[in-house]
């Protein structure tokens, strides 16, 4: 078995394959949540300054770089918006592959789709196969992959490649030939947000650009390696322990659709922590205490809530969205963990700053071996009065057990786009997302940020 040229096969058949009510529903959901996700991130570093730096270079095309609103070619709006979709961390989760599909997928797709003019069935059918191409590639390299490699820079340039492929009407063989240079272009480490610095949010934005390349160049016959991902010095054997569990990835394929399986997020922080806020959250509405009232905070959690979120001394907006301490800290005097989370003086609150101390974090074995497919934590909380309490929290608001609503997921999109683009483009923007039969065009932001 070759497993990229059955891969090839199902993205193809998204060409002329009937979209059914139910996943043309799961793949409007995917499509309003990136919008949810890109708009915040239009207005913010890095994407602000990558738009201002490649402006001269962005070619001729209909495709348009939502941060400044101008059309051009497909890999510069790909690459602009990609990154944006990633900043402000409320991107889509495919749980089992530790993998954000949406800012790589569908900012290559949207993109592709303007400078074709493709209705939006077209679209939603190449975000669908975007989706399956690349979550089981993620799959069958989990969870290995993960200690070294960020997943949606690399993973997410397949994703990327099949959605373009067949917004170009590439057939299987051409679509092969695309994931098949996508490989050797992916790339993405984890050291990039273990630290601070700008560099997390540019891994799927040059997924994105990446992926569209590899699509566009297939489609008028450059060729790639057939057996990169599985061959002993492939994408498999380079970037995890083995060549991958491909035969238990592909099972699968389509049964179900990775689009009807997505994880929304409910939190602006990395997904590592969800499961610990969620219970603190919870507790705190359950039993009534302030923040005040906590002396001290235990997160119990798999092994990337401790190696990527334990930050006890997290200062910047980068190392406080990665930071289990600032996070849980906020919530408990807050109530949430959104945008204002991440503003300079939440940053510097001392409040804040005074509860961090209090909370730890430690890797428990039994969330570990459920990972990835569960995504949980245990959390005890020590108050004042020297109450002790518990929660094991198995999974995470917004994953497919415990999934957003449709109303929850426009009030999400509402939250995050109207200030940037205003509440009535805002609603109608959902609107052309949730019913509409064109794919979706230029958006007029209100403001950019300096």
């Amino acid at each position: 078995m070759n497993p990229l040229l059955t891969l090839a096969e199902h993205a193809a058949s998204w060409r002329t394959r009937e979209l059914t009510p139910e996943v043309e529903r799961h793949a409007r959901r995917a499509l309003l949540d990136w919008y949810a996700a890109l708009l915040p991130g239009c207005i913010r570093a890095p994407a602000t300054l990558m738009a201002k730096a490649l402006g001269s270079e962005r070619g001729l095309g209909r495709a348009i770089c939502y941060v400044d609103g101008r059309e051009g070619g497909i890999r510069h709006a790909a690459l602009v918006n990609g990154t944006a979709s990633h900043t402000v961390e409320f991107d889509d989760i495919w749980r089992w592959g530790v993998y954000h599909p949406g800012c790589p997928t569908i900012a290559a797709a949207v993109a592709a789709a303007q400078a074709r003019g493709a209705d939006m069935a077209t679209l939603l059918r190449a975000i669908t196969a975007g989706y399956e191409v690349s979550c089981r590639i993620a799959f069958a390299v989990q969870p290995s992959h993960y200690t070294y490699w960020h997943t949606t820079g690399t993973v997410g340039t397949f994703g990327a490649a099949a959605a373009v492929a067949v917004l170009l009407d590439c057939d299987a063989g051409k679509t092969a030939h695309a994931i098949a240079t996508a490989a050797t272009m992916a790339g993405g480490l984890q050291q990039a947000f273990r630290g601070d610095g700008m560099s997390k949010p540019l891994h799927p934005g040059h997924a994105a650009e990446a992926g569209a390349l590899a699509a566009m160049i297939a489609a008028e016959g450059v060729t790639g390696a057939l057996d990169v991902l599985h061959g002993p010095a492939g994408f498999a054997a380079a970037t995890s322990e083995d060549t991958g569990q491909w035969e238990k990835a592909l099972a699968s394929i389509g049964r179900p659709l990775a689009i009807t399986e997505m994880t929304f997020k409910n939190h602006g922080c990395c997904g590592h922590i969800f499961a610990a806020l969620d219970a603190v959250r919870d507790l705190q509405r359950e039993e009534g205490f302030a923040a005040g009232d906590v002396a001290a905070v235990h997160v119990g959690g798999y092994k990337a809530t401790k190696d990527v979120c334990d930050r006890p001394d997290a200062r910047t907006e980068q190392e406080c969205r990665f930071s289990t301490q600032y996070t849980v800290a906020h919530l408990l005097l807050h109530g949430g963990v959104r945008l204002d989370a991440f503003e300079e003086a939440r940053l510097a609150d001392p409040a804040i700053r005074a509860l961090m101390p209090k909370v730890t974090v430690s890797e428990d074995p039994d969330c570990t071996k459920a990972f990835p497919a569960a995504r949980s934590a245990k959390v005890t909380i020590r108050l004042a009065d020297g109450r002790e309490l518990f929660r094991h929290q198995p999974t995470r608001k917004g994953d497919p057990d415990a999934p957003l609503s449709d109303v929850e997921l426009t009030e999400k999109f509402s939250e995050l786009a109207a200030p940037v683009i205003g509440a009535d483009a805002a609603a109608r923007l959902a609107e052309q997302i949730w019913r509409g039969q064109t794919a979706p065009g230029a958006i007029a932001l209100r403001a950019l940020a300096a």
